[in-house]
Protein backbone atom coordinates (compact mmCIF):
# COMPACT_ATOMS: atom_id res chain seq x y z
CA UNK A 1 0.00 0.00 0.00
CA UNK A 2 2.72 2.21 0.55
CA UNK A 3 4.23 2.09 -2.81
CA UNK A 4 0.94 3.21 -4.00
CA UNK A 5 0.58 6.61 -1.62
CA UNK A 6 3.59 8.37 -3.35
CA UNK A 7 2.02 7.93 -7.03
CA UNK A 8 0.04 10.40 -9.17
CA UNK A 9 -3.55 9.53 -9.70
CA UNK A 10 -2.88 9.13 -13.20
CA UNK A 11 0.25 6.34 -12.35
CA UNK A 12 -2.91 4.74 -10.12
CA UNK A 13 -5.61 4.73 -12.86
CA UNK A 14 -2.92 3.10 -15.50
CA UNK A 15 -2.06 0.61 -12.94
CA UNK A 16 -5.81 -0.08 -12.27
CA UNK A 17 -6.43 -0.57 -16.02
CA UNK A 18 -3.42 -2.69 -16.16
CA UNK A 19 -4.97 -5.10 -13.20
CA UNK A 20 -8.70 -5.60 -14.42
CA UNK A 21 -6.90 -6.49 -17.58
CA UNK A 22 -5.32 -8.91 -16.11
CA UNK A 23 -8.22 -10.26 -13.80
CA UNK A 24 -10.49 -9.91 -17.11
CA UNK A 25 -7.93 -12.80 -18.93
CA UNK A 26 -7.54 -14.47 -15.63
CA UNK A 27 -11.43 -15.48 -15.70
CA UNK A 28 -11.17 -16.37 -19.53
CA UNK A 29 -8.65 -18.65 -18.40
CA UNK A 30 -10.79 -20.04 -15.65
CA UNK A 31 -13.51 -20.63 -17.95
CA UNK A 32 -11.10 -22.78 -20.44
CA UNK A 33 -9.45 -24.32 -17.05
CA UNK A 34 -6.03 -22.83 -18.44
CA UNK A 35 -5.34 -20.87 -15.19
CA UNK A 36 -3.21 -22.66 -12.43
CA UNK A 37 -3.04 -20.54 -9.63
CA UNK A 38 -6.43 -20.71 -8.98
CA UNK A 39 -5.71 -17.42 -6.00
CA UNK A 40 -4.72 -15.22 -8.74
CA UNK A 41 -8.26 -13.41 -8.40
CA UNK A 42 -8.33 -13.16 -5.29
CA UNK A 43 -5.34 -10.91 -5.34
CA UNK A 44 -5.88 -8.78 -8.32
CA UNK A 45 -9.33 -8.14 -7.34
CA UNK A 46 -7.16 -7.05 -3.61
CA UNK A 47 -4.67 -4.48 -5.25
CA UNK A 48 -7.14 -3.17 -7.37
CA UNK A 49 -9.06 -2.40 -3.63
CA UNK A 50 -6.33 -1.20 -2.54
CA UNK A 51 -5.08 1.25 -5.57
CA UNK A 52 -9.02 2.75 -5.53
CA UNK A 53 -8.31 3.32 -1.52
CA UNK A 54 -4.77 5.02 -2.45
CA UNK A 55 -6.71 6.95 -4.61
CA UNK A 56 -9.25 8.26 -2.30
CA UNK A 57 -6.43 9.14 0.10
CA UNK A 58 -4.52 11.07 -1.92
CA UNK A 59 -7.85 13.07 -2.82
CA UNK A 60 -7.81 13.57 0.77
CA UNK A 61 -11.42 11.71 1.08
CA UNK A 62 -10.53 9.83 3.93
CA UNK A 63 -8.44 10.81 6.94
Amino acid sequence: MKEYLGKTEKEIHSLIAERREKLRLFRFGMSGSKAKNVKEGHNLRKEIARLMTAISLNKGNIK
